[in-house]
């Protein structure tokens, strides 16, 4: 029988891992941070380099810039944003729970060898596939519209993945059977018995997906040139490339994006309450 280890030393190892967990919160908290007191800044206070004090609090001038700047174009992003994420993660998650569902629930030909494609996909990074789809969405006319940006997003392979991961832990096949046996179609069996079991799932898909429309960059850039089309990811970009010629794009760039992470957050804190117990669910079965 091995001896217990000593309490300095596990006191001294206790330490250690809340010291480098400390770290850690420090280094993730510190954009946000600086995002937060540079915002307060007008053009002189950001470019002194004294950042991450409040003195010369000029946040109400910089909303109030933000929301008269071309006029109102930044919020018109934001509702692009809003409705490119919003619509598209929910999309997105219905057909990625539906298909790892049916991956999961359904025997048919050539389904491992169809799954193993979608696990093909997972590996292939989206900025390959911008030019390829931009090709294509130019073939069928729809090169600089909401549906350029939309309709590639609703394709996630990682999502039918997991998906199909939370399929198979998540639902029993006895549930299914009952159903069927009670004369419910299978629609309706997914709909009412498989989709609330699943429901931990899509929450988990529509974060991972919501906040990767939110973040994107490069499929906007390729697909869109008209200005009232772009989402906050290229409507910031294009402020600040002109904040070398034009400084005054400083304080409008920075505000903007302090007001562009709050959609992610307000996501993750509502919704926590399912993907945490898609999290640990597994843990009691």
């Amino acid at each position: 029988m091995s001896p217990r280890p000593a309490p300095k030393n596990r006191w001294l190892s206790k330490t250690a891992v809340n010291g480098a967990l400390v770290l850690a919160v420090v280094y993730m908290l510190f954009p946000l941070i600086w995002l937060v007191t540079a915002s307060t800044k007008d053009t002189g206070g950001l470019l002194s380099g004294n950042a991450f004090s409040f003195k010369g609090f000029d946040l109400g001038q910089n909303l109030s810039d933000l929301a008269s700047y071309g006029g109102g174009v930044y919020f018109r992003w934001y509702g692009n944003s809003l409705l490119y994420a919003g619509v598209g993660a929910v999309l997105c998650s219905l057909i990625c729970v539906a298909a790892g569902y049916a991956f999961d629930k359904y025997e048919f030909r050539g389904k491992e060898k169809l799954f193993g494609l979608v696990l093909l996909g997972v590996l292939v990074p989206t900025t390959a596939l911008a030019l390829p789809m931009y090709l294509l969405a130019s073939k069928i006319g729809i090169v600089n519209t909401y549906w350029s940006v939309l309709i590639p997003v609703l394709v996630n392979p990682f999502g039918v993945y997991l998906a199909r991961v939370f399929s198979a832990g998540y639902i029993p096949n006895e549930a299914l059977e009952a159903a069927r046996i009670d004369g419910a179609g299978e629609l309706r069996t997914f709909w009412s018995i498989g989709m609330p079991m699943m429901m931990p799932g899509f929450v988990t898909i529509f974060l991972f997906q919501f906040t990767a429309i939110w973040n994107n960059f490069f499929l906007p850039l390729v697909m869109l040139s008209d200005r009232d089309l772009f989402p906050l990811s290229l409507g910031l970009y294009s402020w600040n490339t002109n904040t070398r010629g034009e400084p005054s794009f400083y304080p409008l760039v920075v505000t903007g994006s302090l007001l562009a992470v709050i959609p992610l957050i307000v996501a993750f804190v509502s919704l926590q309450r399912h993907w945490k117990a898609g999290l640990t669910a597994g843990s009691v079965k």
